[in-house]
């Protein structure tokens, strides 16, 4: 397995997420950085940037290493939405156009992969091999720039189709901006829950959730919060309250519970960390 570096703190919790599970599926694949470009037609130093959290993958690069660990593309590709969204709004130093890369709209097709390209005003195109430019290349940058605010534009669309992923099981909704911010005496206030904890088939369950898969993250809501936290008080270590919002608390007592049973901490709940709160 590989020694990956330490992830930028600064990063969202949602492109955390992504990156957290291209690393495992990077892994799990075997494969080499050399490898996993000639497989996939994007360079290692482009892998490097994306398995780094210092670039955002483009949908084809997810889609790519998703097919090589065999698995469902779409389930991937909904992640790298939800992690662009974040990329666009919460990197002060990356604007949104400067988010979604040229090498994410107009992938080569060569053995080495492109490098990344940003569509930000000015910026120059990069030669290609030769070192001749294309005189057209400006031009294309452009159309990509107009090409990413079309994108940027229906994103609410597609957060919606995410949501409903992610009440399906496979994903927790993360918390609107307002109902974040909502002040604990509205009349709206979040559901509580109830742990009625039991063990089934040598597992422990809180009766709120039976997920073993869902992924979830800071900022995150839902019953399958409630599930972990019901879970992780069961193991002695307090989330807080059992509200079902995925807080600095709960993320604080994740990382207890991945470092007791010798995961790799990083406040994200998966199916590695669900197998041992329920154990």
């Amino acid at each position: 397995m590989s020694r990956w570096a330490v992830l930028p703190a600064e990063l969202d919790p949602r492109v955390r997420q992504l990156v957290v599970r291209l690393r495992r599926l990077k892994d799990h694949s075997g494969l080499s950085l050399r490898q996993l470009a000639a497989r996939t037609g994007y360079s290692p130093k482009s892998w490097e940037r994306y398995l780094g959290g210092r670039s955002l993958p483009p949908p084809q690069a997810v889609e790519a290493l998703a097919r090589i660990g065999g698995e469902d593309p779409t389930r991937w590709l909904a992640l790298r939405e939800v992690a662009a969204e974040a990329w666009g709004n919460g990197r002060g130093e990356a604007p949104a156009a400067d988010a979604l890369t040229l090498e994410a709209a107009m992938p080569e097709a060569t053995t080495t992969a492109p490098e990344i390209l940003t569509a930000g005003a000015g910026a120059a195109a990069e030669a290609p091999a030769g070192g001749a430019r294309s005189p057209t290349r400006s031009l294309r940058v452009a159309l990509v720039a107009g090409a990413v605010a079309l994108v940027l534009a229906v994103s609410s669309t597609v957060l919606l189709a995410v949501r409903l992923f992610g009440a399906a099981g496979e994903t927790a909704a993360p918390l609107t901006a307002s109902a974040a911010s909502a002040p604990a005496s509205s009349s709206q206030s979040a559901p509580t829950y109830a742990c009625r904890v039991e063990r089934i088939d040598g597992r422990w369950y809180a009766g709120i959730s039976p997920t073993r898969g869902a992924v979830l993250a800071n900022g995150h809501a839902g019953p399958e919060v409630a599930e972990a936290q019901c879970l992780l008080r069961r193991a002695g270590i307090s989330p807080g309250g059992i509200d079902g919002i995925f807080g600095p608390l709960t993320e604080a007592a994740v990382r207890r519970a991945q470092q007791r049973a010798g995961l790799v901490v990083d406040g994200i709940i998966g199916p590695h960390t669900w197998k041992a709160l329920r154990r």
